[in-house]
C-alpha cells in the first residue's frame, strides 16, 4: 500500500523525496509519501474531511526549559564508529512523553559527519531530513547529502541527522511481516464491487491492528510536533545555539513545526518541496491528487512527442485514457513481473503498477525508465520493470524484505491529522470529486485516504497556522509542477511564516535544491554559507 506526502494509494502517504542525484538511494529518498496503505502513499497534515483552512496558529513554547527536561539538554552524546566510513553515531534521548517526561525515555539515532575545512571556518550543524514521514534521514545522510551537497556547504558545517522517533533506527514502528506486506501493496484500491470494498477496508484493518500488536507502545509519540521538540535536544546537545537544517517534502512540515514552536532558535532554515499545514486532510489529499495528475500530463506531453511512446501519440489526454485502460486490464488479468518469489512469485496488477507510474513522477530524470516499464509491460506483457519502481518506492529489496519507512508513514501521519475519511461510504460519495480532479489516479488515491479512518490511536494534531513570529529568515521552496508537493503549498507556508521568503523553481518533479538549477542552488547556498535570503520573492529556472 502506498504513500504520497503523507499518503496516497492505500498506504500511498505523501513521500518524501531527494534531489535528483538521489538515483543513487532508493528512487524516492526524499519527498512526501502518499498514505500507507496498499498501493500508493501519500501525506496529509490537514483535519478530517473538507473545508477551508484554520486560522489558529500554532503556539510557540516557553524560552525557558522545563525543568524536568534538565537532564536530556544537558545529556553528552557518545559518539562512536558506526561503520560507514567517516561517520559517527551516538544515542540521544529523549521524553517518550513530553507531557510526562519523568515516564520513560525514546531513544533516538544520530550520524554526523564532521566538517571537511579548517576548524575556525566551521558554522556549526547542518541538520537534515529528507521527508517522509518515515524517511531514513540518517539513510539519507550517508547515502547522499554527503556527495550530494555542495562542497564549500561541507566543509564548513557537520552534516547531522536524527531518525525522527518511530523511523529506521529510532524504535522503528512495525504493522507488518514481509510477506503480509507483499499481500498489504497488492490490494486492489479501486473496488469495483462491495466484497472488494470490504476486502480492502479488511487490508486496512489488518495493518492497523499489526501496527497496535506490534508497536503500540510508541505509536501515541511519533507526532511531528515531538520530533521537533526532539531536534530542539538535540541542536542543544550539538552545542548549536540556532538550529540549522534543511529538510524536503514532509521534512518541510517537521521544519516549519520547529520553527513555530522554537522562533529564537531559528538559524538558517531551508523548507524545501514545502507542505501547508493549515489544510484538513481531504483537501490536501485532492491537491495532491491534482499535483499527481499535473505531473503526469507533463510527462504524457513529453512521451507522445516520441514516435515510440507506449502511451501513442494523439495527445495527452489520449494518453491518459491509454493508461487508465491499461490499469483495468492489470485489474482483471495481472501479468508476470519477473519476481522469482514463492508460488510463482508476485504479478504486476493495478495497485503495484499503479504505484511504480506514482514513483516515477517524482522526478522527471526518471521518465525514460517509465516510457520502458509501460512499454514491456502494455506491449511484452512484462511487468518487471514497473514491479521495480514499485518495490524502490516501498524501499522492498531484492530479498523481499521492507524498511519501516511505510509503517511509520501511517503511525505519523495518522497521529498528526483525524482521518480524511472515516468509512467507505464517505470514500465513494468523494469518487466523484476525485476522479474529476484525476481521471488517471483519482479512484485510488481517493480510496487510500481511508487508511487512517481504523487507527487504534486518536489524532493529537489538527490543521493549523504557522507564523513563527520573530524567526529568522526563513527559504521556503516550491516547484511549480511538484507532483508530490502542489507549488500552491510553498506559496501558502511562505506567506504564513512571520519571516517566509518563497523561492519558485519553475519545473517538473518534487523539490528543487539539488536538482540542476543554478539559481535556486546558488540561492540557498549563499543563504547557508553567509545567511543571504532573498529580500523578497524570487522565481528560478
Amino acid at each position: 500500500m502506498g504513500t504520497t506526502s503523507r499518503a496516497v494509494r492505500p498506504g500511498l502517504p505523501g513521500r518524501p523525496r531527494p534531489p535528483r542525484r538521489r538515483a543513487a538511494l532508493s528512487l524516492l529518498t526524499a519527498g512526501l509519501l502518499l498514505a500507507a496503505t496498499p498501493g500508493v502513499t501519500a501525506c496529509s497534515p490537514g483535519g478530517s474531511g473538507g473545508g477551508a483552512s484554520t486560522d489558529v496558529a500554532l503556539a510557540a513554547l516557553p524560552r525557558a526549559t522545563p525543568k524536568g527536561l534538565a537532564s536530556y539538554y544537558g545529556q553528552k552524546l557518545s559518539w562512536r564508529e558506526c561503520g560507514v566510513p567517516g561517520f559517527e553515531c551516538a544515542t540521544l534521548r529523549a521524553p517518550r512523553d513530553y507531557a510526562k517526561p519523568g515516564a520513560g525515555d525514546v531513544r533516538l539515532a544520530v550520524s554526523r559527519k564532521r566538517a571537511t575545512g579548517q576548524k575556525d571556518a566551521r558554522l556549526g550543524s547542518l541538520l537534515v531530513n529528507p521527508g517522509g514521514p518515515g524517511g531514513s534521514a540518517i539513510g539519507y545522510l550517508q547515502s547522499f547529502a554527503v556527495l550530494g551537497y555542495p562542497e564549500k556547504v561541507r566543509a564548513r558545517y557537520d552534516m547531522v541527522a536524527v531518525d525522527p522517533r518511530g523511523v529506521a533506527r529510532s524504535e522503528p514502528v512495525t504493522c507488518l511481516n514481509d510477506r503480509e506486506m507483499d499481500r498489504y501493496t497488492q490490494t486492489d484500491v479501486t473496488p469495483d464491487t462491495p466484497k472488494e470494498t470490504e476486502d480492502l477496508a479488511a487490508a486496512y484493518k489488518e495493518f492497523t491492528a499489526g501496527c497496535a500488536r506490534r508497536s503500540g507502545d510508541i505509536l501515541g509519540h511519533v507526532s511531528t510536533v515531538e520530533a521537533a521538540r526532539d531536534m530542539d535536544i538535540l541542536r542543544a546537545v550539538l552545542g548549536d545555539g540556532r538550529l540549522t537544517y534543511v529538510g524536503a517534502s514532509y521534512g518541510t512540515f517537521l521544519g516549519a513545526t520547529y520553527a513555530g514552536l522554537f522562533p529564537d532558535r531559528v538559524g538558517r532554515l531551508v523548507l524545501d518541496g514545502a507542505m501547508d499545514p493549515s489544510i484538513p486532510a481531504r483537501r490536501m489529499n485532492e491537491e495532491q491528487t491534482a499535483g499527481f495528475e499535473t505531473a503526469f500530463r507533463s510527462f504524457a506531453k513529453d512521451c507522445v512527442r516520441r514516435r515510440d511512446c507506449p502511451l501513442g501519440t494523439k495527445g495527452p489526454a489520449d494518453a491518459a485514457r491509454r493508461l487508465k485502460g491499461f490499469f483495468r486490464t492489470l485489474d482483471r488479468a495481472p501479468i508476470p513481473a519477473g519476481d522469482p518469489g514463492p508460488a510463482g512469485g508476485r504479478k504486476l496488477g493495478e495497485a503495484l503498477a499503479t504505484t511504480g507510474v506514482i514513483a516515477a513522477m517524482y522526478d522527471e530524470s526518471a521518465w525514460p525508465q517509465l516510457r520502458d516499464a509501460l512499454a514491456a509491460a502494455m506491449r511484452d506483457r512484462d511487468g518487471s520493470v514497473l514491479l521495480s519502481l514499485s518495490d524502490s518506492y516501498y524501499e522492498r529489496n531484492g530479498d523481499g524484505a521492507y524498511s519501516n519507512l511505510m509503517y511509520a508513514n501511517a503511525a505519523v501521519n495518522c497521529l498528526d491529522l483525524p482521518p480524511a475519511f472515516t468509512s467507505p461510504k464517505e470514500v465513494e460519495s468523494a469518487l466523484p470529486a476525485f476522479e474529476k480532479i484525476s481521471p488517471v489516479f483519482g479512484e485510488g488515491l481517493a480510496w487510500a485516504s481511508l487508511n487512517c479512518a481504523y487507527w487504534p490511536v486518536k489524532a493529537t494534531g489538527s490543521p493549523h497556522r504557522i507564523e513563527a513570529k520573530g524567526a529568522a529568515p526563513i527559504i521556503v521552496t516550491g516547484t511549480t509542477r511538484d507532483p508530490a508537493t502542489p507549488y500552491r503549498w510553498a506559496k501558502a507556508l511562505a506567506s504564513q511564516l512571520s519571516s517566509g521568503r518563497l523561492l519558485t523553481y519553475e519545473g517538473d518533479g518534487h523539490t528543487a535544491y539539488g536538482r540542476g538549477s543554478r539559481c535556486v542552488d546558488d540561492t540557498i547556498n549563499a543563504y547557508l554559507l553567509h545567511g543571504h535570503a532573498p529580500r523578497t520573492a524570487k522565481r528560478c529556472t
